[in-house]
C-alpha cells in the first residue's frame, strides 16, 4: 500500500509541474480521510490539515452529489469554490476517491480541467 501512496503523491506533484497554476492538491476517500497529499502551508507558514480539508471534501461531494440528483441535473462532475485567493476544485477519482485541487485566482480553467481529468483517471486505475 505504501507503494501506491508515493505513486499517487507523485503523481499530485506532477500535476503541479506540469501547470504552474495548481498550487496544492489532496487525494480523499469518498469517507473522508486522507489518502495522498501536496497541500501548501497556510499563510501562517504551517502545514495544512488533510484530515480537516479531506472531512470538508467529502461533505461537499456528497452534499453535491445529492442536489444533482435532486435538481436532475444528470451525473456530478466537478463542484468549483471561488475565494479571494483561488480556487478550490473537487472532482471524483473513480469510485473510491476525490481529487481536490487548489488554484491561484483565475486560472485558465481549461488547462486545469484537462490536467484533472487525466489525474483523476491515474488515480482511479490505482485505487479502484
Amino acid at each position: 500500500m505504501s507503494e501506491n501512496i508515493t505513486e499517487l503523491v507523485n503523481l499530485l506533484r506532477q500535476m503541479e509541474a506540469m501547470n504552474s497554476e495548481i498550487q496544492g492538491s489532496a487525494i480523499i476517500s469518498i469517507q473522508g480521510l486522507p489518502i495522498a497529499s501536496a497541500l501548501p502551508k497556510t499563510e501562517y507558514g504551517e502545514e495544512a490539515n488533510d484530515g480537516i480539508v479531506s472531512a470538508m471534501s467529502a461533505a461537499i461531494q456528497s452534499v453535491s452529489e445529492r442536489a444533482v440528483q435532486e435538481l436532475s441535473r444528470g451525473n456530478l462532475k466537478r463542484i468549483m469554490i471561488e475565494g479571494d485567493e483561488g480556487l478550490i476544485i473537487l472532482s471524483s477519482a473513480g469510485d473510491n476517491a476525490i481529487l481536490c485541487v487548489l488554484t491561484v485566482p483565475n486560472p485558465s480553467l481549461g488547462m486545469i480541467f484537462i490536467n484533472i481529468t487525466a489525474v483523476s483517471k491515474k488515480i482511479a486505475a490505482i485505487l479502484d
